[in-house]
């Protein structure tokens, strides 16, 4: 789908374009709508994460919330599945996958959100490693980081999905 294609659209088919874009969170899509037009996809992400940025605590905290635990075999969402295998967590051994559910397990009864990382461009070894290196962050440092590895996943598929004209 182009910028131009987006722009045109009313805000239900908006929404059902790139409501996606922030797991099960489509509120972000139905407030960056009225925002159009915009003149290219870089616009277009700067107003979704503005949107993200206003939202209030406990809209953020439930779109972290909203993300699968990295290498679970539960429901995901496409985009997720996609993102995880091209990362090999769809890949893992029993004695890996063992340690991702401890480390999953570990990582969302310290923090409240499950661990969120831009897979993309990422091996499972990549995963595992920041996994236990974010564990020693404090709750506001993780917090941070969680939004910023949101900002990054919206951006990839972002740039999956729209072209510029």
């Amino acid at each position: 789908m182009t910028i131009a294609e987006l722009n045109a659209l009313e805000r239900p088919g908006f929404v059902a374009a790139l409501g996606w874009i922030f797991e099960d969170s489509p509120w972000v899509a139905e407030r960056t709508w009225s925002a159009r037009p915009f003149n290219g996809v870089d616009a277009l992400y700067a107003a979704m994460m503005g949107e993200l940025a206003q939202a209030n605590p406990e809209e953020q905290i439930a779109l972290l919330r909203a993300h699968p635990d990295l290498g679970t075999r539960a429901r995901m969402s496409s985009a997720s599945v996609g993102e995880q295998a091209g990362a090999g967590l769809d890949q893992l051994t029993p004695q890996e996958f063992e340690r991702l559910q401890r480390l999953n397990s570990a990582y969302r009864n310290k923090f409240g959100f499950p661990f969120l990382f831009a897979v993309k461009g990422s091996t499972k070894h990549d995963v595992l490693r920041a996994l236990e290196r974010r564990l020693e962050a404090s709750p506001e440092q993780e917090y941070q980081e969680a939004l910023r590895q949101v900002h990054r996943i919206a951006r990839n598929r972002l740039l999956e999905t729209v072209q510029e004209g």
